[in-house]
């Protein structure tokens, strides 16, 4: 009997995974919408607009290791980038 240790992905991870498979091949997204999504899936009646801040750290944490299992590709200035050298601006799309 196989034993696999996959642990299950963090809810945030899943949401950003869950929200890039709905768009078009190839298109981006940036960590701040991405946060955007996962803060409204997480919305309750009472959170402001400024909700997706809270989000925003650990959607890109995710998205980086996302990126690190080939999940995901980050893209700077056009090309995939190295996810443990990241610099400046960013987006990110469903692995091809």
């Amino acid at each position: 009997m196989a034993d696999t240790d996959e642990k299950p992905l963090d809810p945030v991870a899943e949401m950003i995974l869950s929200t890039l498979s709905r768009l078009e091949e190839g298109e981006l997204m940036s960590p701040e919408n991405l946060a955007k999504a996962v803060a409204e899936f997480k919305r309750k009646p009472k959170d402001g607009p400024q909700l997706w801040r809270r989000y925003f750290n650990a959607t890109k944490q995710q998205a980086i290791f996302l990126a690190r299992q080939g999940r995901v590709e980050i893209i700077r200035k056009g090309e995939v980038a190295d996810p443990n050298d990241l610099k400046g601006l960013w987006k990110v799309r469903i692995a091809k």
